[in-house]
């Protein structure tokens, strides 16, 4: 990015590429060349790849997309999806409930029974769960609707680039991704979109993306996108996935070692990079709050742990307690000091709370 920067003289000459200048004509050949980056990563053809602001523009794009083809139809979604998926469902239509197993896995069962009953204008599986790694059976559930004649659309946005991830093996008709996610700048992501498949853009106003998404392409996010996607090559991204994986599972080791900590979501078929636990006696936030003084960022299912007030959907659809967890998570940076560290504090913090609760719960001494 700062090399692009540097060659279009310091950001001042970044062309609009949709312009007949050298300027624009040099940020087009830019745009283009990375979309082939990014399609060849993504498993597909640059001409299915649709630049966005990130996956949750693209997932709504893709919702909002499929229920004006079909007006008044419902949208299935599973309570495990990720909000720009729920939200964007909700504020469409009627929204079919997907139910799920205690590990947040999508049931596809299930699906094919609320398919029997109302045909979906299109139906939401995840590749994985955001919040406690889950993988989800997409292959199952694009069959299924294939056979029923069902737009899918598949969030990869927390599986790429930590998982080798094909959407034309895949086989759905819609696929969001976010670059943030593995490494790229923020602000930039894609939906890819198959061949033949129907598009009503969620922007308008402009031709942009071949008309699809409207808005001058953001050239320096699209650049970053594709250098993240350069650096992981197959073998990276292979040794990128087993480092994390014996990273969650140290992590996992030292939390559930402490006493009344389990981990939540899939035992095997899970992402490498995310560990969610559930603290029995104790709540997320206060422990949250401790790990942060320990120079440890985590972060949790509960109601207080971010900017809304309402505690995880995702734990809640698969039963268990959102303010009583712990989600951790490693990446490229993570070493083998910082999962130390980790080992090195969560007793002590967990010993603490678990004090204050037992002296708070203490009956105060009789007046004399």
């Amino acid at each position: 990015m700062a090399q692009w920067l540097e060659e279009a003289g310091g950001g001042g000459g970044v062309g609009d590429p949709g312009r007949v200048h050298e300027e624009g004509h040099r940020a087009r050949g830019v745009v283009e060349s990375a979309r082939e980056t990014v399609a060849g990563f993504l498993g597909t053809e640059p001409s299915r790849v649709i630049f966005t602001s990130g996956a949750t523009e693209a997932a709504n794009t893709a919702v909002f997309s499929s229920a004006a083809l079909r007006p008044g139809a419902p949208l299935a979604c599973a309570g495990v999806e990720h909000s720009c998926v729920r939200e964007a469902c909700r504020r469409a239509g009627h929204v079919l409930e997907i139910a799920v197993d205690a590990s947040g896995r999508l049931l596809v069962e299930a699906l094919a029974e609320l398919m029997a009953a109302e045909r979906p204008a299109l139906v939401n599986c995840q590749f994985a769960n955001h919040e406690v790694g889950t993988l989800q059976p997409v292959a199952e559930v694009a069959g299924l609707c294939r056979q029923a004649g069902v737009a899918v659309h598949c969030d990869a946005a927390a599986a790429v680039g930590h998982l080798p991830v094909s959407f034309r093996e895949l086989e759905v008709d819609f696929m969001s991704v976010s670059a943030h996610k593995f490494g790229g700048p923020p602000g930039i992501g894609a939906l890819v979109v198959r061949r033949g498949m129907r598009l009503t853009p969620l922007l308008v106003g402009g031709s942009e993306e071949r008309a699809r998404r409207a808005g001058a392409e953001n050239v320096l996010g699209i650049v970053g996108f594709a250098a993240a996607c350069e650096e992981l090559s197959a073998e990276r991204l292979a040794g990128e996935a087993a480092a994390a994986s014996e990273q969650t599972r140290r992590l996992s080791a030292a939390a559930t070692s402490v006493g009344d900590v389990t981990t939540l979501g899939a035992a095997d078929h899970r992402l490498p990079h995310i560990v969610c636990m559930n603290v029995a006696d104790v709540l997320g936030e206060a422990i949250l709050l401790s790990l942060d003084r320990a120079g440890i960022a985590a972060h949790s299912g509960s109601a207080c742990s971010s900017e809304v007030l309402e505690p995880s959907p995702v734990l809640a659809a698969m039963g268990a307690d959102p303010d009583r967890s712990l989600r951790l998570s490693v990446g490229w940076s993570t070493t083998d000091e910082d999962i130390a560290a980790f080992r090195a504090s969560f007793p002590g913090v967990l010993d603490g709370l678990r004090s204050l609760m037992s002296d708070s719960a203490r009956p105060a001494p009789a007046a004399t």
